[in-house]
């Protein structure tokens, strides 16, 4: 059995080179890669292609490399919560493509299963669709989108074990599984590491196959985006 685990963070990241194309597992702040993160800002590559759901905030996630301005272009579905990514938005310093979080799922699942392509109904008759192919099907249009196309997929786990499976919690699910089967090289930090065969199998969300390296992470911070109690 093949052992994928390298010492850390830096370790992990230290042939992504300018000019890649990197996903980014997580949900807001939920899930994700922050160890990761982190070593990208320290190793200052720059004109990356960053895909993920969210931005991240001014001083976390992807916020920070957008701060260094290390980001060319964000593929994204919400960036609501980054006031530096809508001033270079806005001042044309940052290419920006919004996609509708359901085609930027699917597109990332294309690429985990090897399909070039999908076709879904959403952004039919909008701005999204200018320059895409449509077809129709049974008497509906459909916006054919092309399968992403990533040099590299980070993401974050609750669980690994050496051989490279991965177990996720809760919201951490909705992007890292998808964008671990889609890199050409994957990358997965975990907040635990294990022994290969210690790990359930009936709980495993990822299979070892797809991933490429692993290391125990450390220093989480797991913030929340937008804190709101109630008054007692």
């Amino acid at each position: 059995m093949i052992n994928k685990v390298v010492s850390g963070a830096d370790a992990a990241i230290s042939d992504i080179k300018d000019g890649d194309v990197l996903m980014l597992g997580g949900f807001g702040l939920c899930g994700i890669p922050e160890n990761c993160i982190s070593a990208l800002v320290k190793k200052n590559v720059h004109n990356l292609t960053c895909i993920s759901n969210n931005a991240g905030v001014d001083d976390f996630g992807i916020g920070l490399m957008l701060k260094q301005r290390q980001v060319k272009k964000m593929i994204a579905s919400y960036v609501g919560e980054n006031a530096e990514f809508e001033r270079q938005l806005l001042s044309g310093e940052l290419e920006v493509d919004l996609i509708p979080q359901g085609t930027l799922a699917t597109r990332c699942l294309a690429a985990g299963y090897g399909m070039p392509a999908i076709f879904t109904p959403a952004g039919v008759g909008t701005e999204v669709a200018e320059g895409k192919e449509i077809r129709n099907f049974d008497g509906k249009d459909y916006l054919m989108e092309y399968a992403f196309d990533a040099d590299f997929a980070i993401v974050k786990a609750w669980k690994g074990d050496t051989a490279g499976n991965l177990v996720f919690r809760a919201t951490s699910r909705n992007f890292n599984p998808l964008m671990a089967m889609a890199g050409k090289v994957t990358i997965a930090e975990v907040e635990e590491l294990v022994d290969a065969g210690e790990l359930d199998p009936d709980h495993i969300h990822t299979p070892g196959i797809y991933v490429h390296r692993i290391f125990q992470g450390d220093g989480y911070e797991k913030r929340i985006e937008q804190r709101t109690v109630r008054k007692i």
